[in-house]
């Protein structure tokens, strides 16, 4: 809980401590200067990028990034593309941020983010800012955050309407509502254009702030007591300097704590094998984004690759198709190409529908695609056509085209064969079909589909139920209940699963719930734990912790709050949250040890990427040797059960395997999602096994 401190009658203890605090750090000999910045040394032009969507699985280096400083909340207006920017004048550069967010009504279009922008070290504690802005626009939040953890977890001074500001604010009590704590606060006459200068300076819990160097006002609160600092402004505004000092004694402090840390990670990386490059392919012309798949083409018990090219008719990744399809092995022979490659065609925000899988069960691999309004079978060692169909028409909305392109590919049993021959193809969001293995339609159904399904014998009457969406359908097509006229916003991610915990072992279904956050349901469909901790998705369940029971689960944030990572004990609590990075992560468990615990891989860049732990520590970085980092993936390739990283961009894919020899004896060997399941909304789970279960 929070004190506030009332201004009036407690001006004299404000400005006396405001006094003492600033008298300790002006001292000529007792203050260092943790971070400064007037902007000049930064190239002009935009901070804020519009990758967009695409580094919800894509890794862009530079992305909302200058210097010291990273963009770290964006949403999908295109607005936020040019929000923030380096600007010059007569009195050199300043920072700028160009959007005005509201809507015609001037009503705060999705307040429960705001553009940000941050800097600084999240081990800072103890420290003193001073800064100058100028509000562009009235009405709304312009201001500084500080001891920042993560974009929804921060304390805010400055603007906010009519009323000089200062709050802590913390997740949200529901979506869409951040939970907000006002420390102090006092009515202010703000002017456009005009300059105002301010102070915080803080203590342990204690809060000081000085407006102009007359208005003063402060408060106590618990929350955060470490953090990096910041601007965020929902109007046009101008941001001129920014200093972080402290006191010398703290600052030894804050360098013993980072010398702390950095020896505990170079033990962690020391206890590792380094990751070495096994293969290298050359992909010239055909390559693309993330949009390979993998498995057994040729019949030889390897690991083959499918690259998919893709063309995008519009709006936007609404109607997406593959143009080109690539078969090829890990040792680079080309095994046959349907399509015209173009090296334009590599990037999508998507799933377009293509698979590798034995679809009638004769120990042959298919390939199984759209193209054309068509479903086609084809042979996976030549391409040759075995079998095709039309796509299925289109129902409105979904009705550019009288046939669908197909949006993903999903296999599993819903007739019964005890192996998955049946196969399910939806549009973008709206309708679902299920064929079997002689595409013949078994049956149709209309809801909020979200990205990519999930089946499981629920009932265990040896038939598959189908989660996708917030519905569960029966093996016949029919509803056995439907949540999502409750449930706002699209499914990211479904998995039905245990987590195995000693305790509760039942089955879970579980969500990537976009601006919904994650949700544990139970198969009757009743809500059994939520987060509305943001645009939750690709989330993962690997034992991640030995030392916890059952499994954990690991999500990551994106839109509005790009970048935060939460892990899960197995009852559904979360347990740690940090924001490594502005990004999208697939998130894939990485068996690297074989010791029975994994790592998640946040991506393969050397700097912003690695493998992490279940408590959010860097344990695998990569190496700097010029590798693509675009994309990856994680699978056997060497037979050994550990993983392998398959990292790669459109030029090029290079795999990494673990130095050293490989482990002998027992190794871990866990169970996941079939490899004819892929997707990039694909929720991972990562079941144990050992390799002489």
């Amino acid at each position: 809980m929070h004190r506030k401190i009332d201004l009036y009658r407690s001006g004299r203890l404000v400005l006396f401590g405001i006094s003492i605090l600033m008298i300790s750090c002006k001292g000529n000999l007792n203050q260092s200067t943790l971070f400064e910045d007037d902007f000049d040394r930064l190239p002009l032009g935009y901070i804020s990028s519009n990758t967009g969507p695409l580094t919800e699985y894509h890794y862009i280096p530079g992305s909302g990034q200058s210097g010291p400083w990273t963009v770290t909340s964006f949403g999908w207006q295109k607005e936020y593309n040019t929000a923030w920017e380096i600007v010059s004048n007569e009195n050199g550069n300043f920072l700028r941020q160009n959007y005005h967010k509201v809507n015609k009504n001037l009503d705060p279009v999705s307040p429960h983010m705001h553009p940000m922008i941050v800097a600084g070290d999240s081990i800072w504690h103890d420290y003193k800012i001073e800064f100058s802005f100028s509000p562009g626009a009235l009405l709304d939040k312009c201001g500084v955050v500080f001891k920042y953890q993560d974009d929804r977890n921060y304390y805010f001074y400055g603007m906010e309407g009519n009323v000089l500001m200062l709050k802590m604010v913390r997740h949200a009590t529901a979506p869409h509502r951040p939970y907000e704590e006002v420390i102090a606060s006092v009515p202010f006459d703000w002017k456009v254009g005009k300059k105002y200068k301010g102070e915080i300076s803080i203590k342990q819990n204690r809060i000081y702030t000085l407006l102009n160097d007359s208005l003063s006002m402060g408060g106590v609160n618990n929350a955060f007591f470490r953090g990096k600092i910041g601007f965020l402004s929902d109007v046009p505004a101008e941001f001129y300097e920014i200093k972080v000092s402290t006191l010398n004694r703290e600052k030894r402090k804050i360098n013993r704590y980072r010398r702390r840390i950095s020896t505990e990670r170079s033990m962690r990386i020391n206890e590792n094998a380094r990751p070495v490059v096994w293969k290298k392919l050359s992909t010239p012309g055909f390559g693309a984004g993330r949009n390979l798949r993998f498995g057994d083409l040729n019949g030889d018990g390897e690991t083959d690759l499918l690259i998919g090219q893709v063309v995008h008719h519009g709006p936007g990744d609404a109607y997406s198709e593959l143009s080109c399809l690539t078969a090829m092995t890990f040792d680079g022979e080309l095994l046959w190409q349907k399509g015209t490659p173009d090296p334009d065609n590599y990037l999508l925000t998507n799933d377009v529908a293509f698979q590798i899988h034995d679809l009638d069960g004769d120990g042959d691999r298919e390939v199984i695609y759209t193209m054309n309004f068509m479903i086609h079978v084809v042979d996976g060692k030549t391409g040759k056509v075995l079998m095709r169909r039309p796509t299925p028409a289109s129902v409105p909305p979904a009705d550019k085209y009288s046939r669908i392109l197909g949006d993903c590919i999903f296999f599993c049993d819903i007739s019964g064969k005890a192996r998955d021959s049946d196969l399910i193809i939806k549009d973008r969001y709206w309708n679902v079909w299920a064929y079997n293995e002689h595409l013949e339609l078994l049956w149709t159904q209309q809801c909020n589909t979200g990205h990519y399904p999930y089946a499981y014998d629920v009932d265990g009457d040896g038939r598959d139920e189908l989660a996708i969406g917030y519905s569960l359908i029966d093996d016949d097509g029919s509803f056995i209940w439907n949540r999502e006229d409750e449930i706002g916003d699209h499914a990211d991610a479904v998995m039905i699963t245990s987590m195995n915990h000693p305790a509760d072992s039942a089955l879970k279904i579980i969500y990537g719930a976009s601006d919904w956050g994650a949700m544990f349901l139970d198969t009757a469909g009743n809500v059994l734990v939520h987060h509305p901790v943001g645009h939750v998705q690709n989330p993962a369940i690997a034992n991640f912790r030995s030392d916890l029971p059952g499994l954990e689960m690991v999500s990551v944030n994106f839109w509005g709050n790009q970048g935060i990572i939460h892990f899960y004990d197995a009852l559904g609590n979360i347990y740690h949250s940090f924001e490594p990075g502005p990004y999208g992560s697939m998130c894939f468990p990485v068996n690297w040890k074989g010791d029975g615990e994994e790592y998640f891989l946040l991506n393969t860049n050397p700097g912003d990427g690695g493998m992490f732990n279940g408590n959010g520590q860097l344990s695998v970085p990569f190496p700097d040797d010029g590798h693509p980092d675009m994309c990856n993936a994680v699978i056997d390739l060497t037979g050994d059960a550990r993983d392998e990283i398959i990292t790669w961009d459109q030029d090029e894919i290079w795999v990494y395997t673990q130095a050293g020899e490989q482990r002998k004896g027992r190794v871990y060997q866990p169970v996941r999602n079939p490899l004819y399941n892929y997707s990039n909304y694909q929720f991972t789970v990562s079941d144990p096994g050992w390799n002489d279960d």
